[in-house]
């Protein structure tokens, strides 16, 4: 038998932990609150009715300082244990939140890292950071509110009936037609819209971050209407989305707001019929009474309103976080093995990206012995990055085995593996640190001259030269930044402080000019030397030298071997080359025509 899934709010709850017990006090002081906020509305019943008694002189009603002090002090009492109820929810629910949170990113630290490759920053943040706050309100606010709502109806119901059950009974109605009308509005077509609306703001918040990161690029190629054409279509999107919704809700919301506040319309004529066949006092008392006591009929419904809604946004936050805690984390070995040598192999890998309907390698097997540079070319798309992010377990292969040190990578505990490799990417991201703590990144425990000969060694001394503050100069602070061949020589230095075994480079001069390239290919040679190197490349200059050359096409390896071996081919590998020096040789203008 299945079991059933608990509830979104038994879930949200079950993030509070010792704070749950605040949370259930809360519900309790805010139901008290609401049943002791009717006494005043009777208070006022009784006042009415002693002063129509006594009518014209006042003599004879002589209880009426009692129960007009009586009306103040339940007030008060009603004010004072709700903001008790609201303190306690409060407290529960950003601790509740904050578990959540902290439940969250505990969680994302154990996923893959090649989880983060398909999915955008801000979608994260969004997804934790907002949905995790979505259920704040529901508890500080909106349950203490739920709790009220569910006793109040009873004691409304009783007391509506309680002095004259035909105008209690037009009250009632009224109330029923709000509710039915509520429903209009919630339901049917409706019922779906939050879950599209909190897609449509993530798609927002996930093409704001891309756009704004984007921004250089854009100025530099000047592209900026077209750059902004998918952040401005989630936006347009998005208020089409809140438009639509909004017009559907118009003769829902009318009808609402129209019974919640018309009772009175409805009393008036009931009134005079009552009042034609019986006691008028007794009718203009009661009416008195039922005229104060519907707006506040109007109000209860209201709270069931926002409520309903706020119980929907924090479903919907829960199902969201759910994307994210329903992603599986690579399992540690249970038997962790040690490193044996410093050797990479991939024995007959096959890997499919999640979604994907093809695999992005197939059957590729090669090895890198210690001390050898290993190269991967090939046309874009043919499998390079995604065969080095098996290495680090960025994820894990279909089929076949990648071992590093000897040992299969799923077999080695994270921290080891990572301990054992370096990486270089060609998009290189700095922390807004000095740069000696971005350096030391890859070392915390690194002293300041460890860290000046890795940078030296990483060719970074005419950067530490221009800037303020040498190697305590915070990037990003104060207009001090860095262009993208200068980042990467900073993480080539944070590679070579790191001096890990096993060398990674992808695309590390991706973004450099030519000065940036020659000043990087002479780190690469501190990196490198008695490494044990893979290096992915476009630029075929950077890998004549290397002991092995692997061209990758569409996820196989179409040939390996030395550059003359290659070229001597004459295949896949010597069209790229032959490809490559007519565009270095390329010339324009007038050169180009001589």
């Amino acid at each position: 038998m299945k079991q059933k899934k608990p509830s979104s709010l038994a879930r949200i709850l079950g993030y509070a932990g010792g704070h749950k017990n605040l949370t259930i006090l809360g519900c309790i002081l805010s139901a008290l609150s609401a049943v002791l906020g009717l006494a005043p509305y009777l208070c006022v019943w009784l006042v009415a009715r002693s002063v129509l008694s006594a009518w014209p002189s006042l003599d004879g009603a002589g209880d009426l300082g009692r129960w007009g002090w009586m009306a103040v002090w339940t007030a008060v009492g009603s004010i004072l244990l709700y903001f008790a109820a609201l303190m306690s929810t409060h407290i529960a629910a950003f601790r509740t939140a904050r578990n959540i949170r902290r439940a969250a990113m505990t969680h994302v630290l154990k996923l893959p890292l090649g989880f983060f490759t398909g999915n955008q920053s801000g979608r994260l943040r969004k997804l934790i950071d907002d949905n995790a706050g979505l259920t704040e309100d529901l508890l500080a606010h909106k349950l203490p509110d739920l709790a009220a709502t569910a006793v109040t109806p009873i004691a409304a119901i009783v007391v509506l009936f309680l002095f004259d059950w035909r105008m209690g009974l037009l009250c009632l109605l009224t109330m029923v037609l709000a509710l039915l009308s509520m429903c209009m509005m919630m339901g049917g077509k409706n019922a779906g819209f939050f879950h599209r609306y909190q897609q449509e703001i993530e798609r927002m918040s996930g093409e704001a971050v891309e756009y704004v990161r984007g921004i250089p690029v854009v100025k530099m190629f000047q592209q900026t209407v077209y750059s902004f054409n998918a952040f401005y279509a989630a936006i347009q999107d998005y208020s089409d989305l809140a438009s639509q919704y909004a017009m559907s809700c118009r003769t829902g919301q009318t009808c609402f707001l129209t019974f919640i506040n018309g009772a009175f319309a409805l009393l008036i004529p009931a009134v005079l019929l009552i009042a034609s066949g019986g006691d008028v006092r007794a009718a203009l008392v009661n009416l008195i009474f039922y005229a104060l006591f519907a707006p506040a009929c109007g109000q209860m419904i209201n709270r069931i309103m926002y409520m309903s809604e706020a119980v929907m946004e924090a479903d919907e936050a829960i199902g969201r976080l759910d994307e994210i805690l329903s992603q599986q984390p690579m399992e540690e070995p249970k038997v962790q093995k040690s490193f044996a040598s410093d050797a990479v192999a991939f024995d007959h890998v096959t890997f499919t990206y999640p979604g994907a309907d093809r695999p992005a390698l197939k059957d590729v097997s090669f090895s890198v012995q210690p001390g050898e540079v290993v190269a991967l070319v090939g046309p874009s798309g043919g499998g390079k990055t995604t065969a080095a992010s098996l290495i680090p377990r960025f994820w894990d292969t279909d089929s076949g085995s990648v071992t590093a040190g000897g040992a299969d990578v799923r077999e080695l505990e994270g921290a080891a593996l990572m301990g054992q490799v370096a990486f270089v990417f060609q998009d290189t991201r700095l922390f807004k640190e000095s740069l000696l703590e971005n350096i030391r990144a890859a070392r915390p425990d690194a002293s300041r001259k460890e860290v000046l000969a890795a940078a030296h060694a990483a060719q970074c001394d005419d950067i530490l030269e221009k800037l303020p503050q040498g190697l305590d100069t915070v990037v990003g602070a104060r207009g001090v930044y860095l262009s993208g061949g200068e980042q990467q020589r900073i993480a080539l230095a944070r590679a070579i402080l790191k001096d890990a075994p096993i060398v990674v480079l992808d695309e590390a001069t991706a973004f450099a000019d030519p000065e940036n390239e020659h000043q990087i290919q002479k780190a690469f040679e501190t990196l490198t030397r008695n490494k044990t190197v893979l290096m992915i490349a476009h630029r075929l200059s950077t890998v004549q030298n290397a002991d092995n050359i692997i061209v990758l096409k569409e996820g196989k390896i179409a040939e390996q071997g030395s550059h003359s071996a290659l070229l001597e081919k004459n295949g896949v590998y010597a069209a790229m080359w032959a490809d490559y020096q007519r565009n270095a040789q390329w010339k324009v203008g007038k050169e180009a025509a001589v």
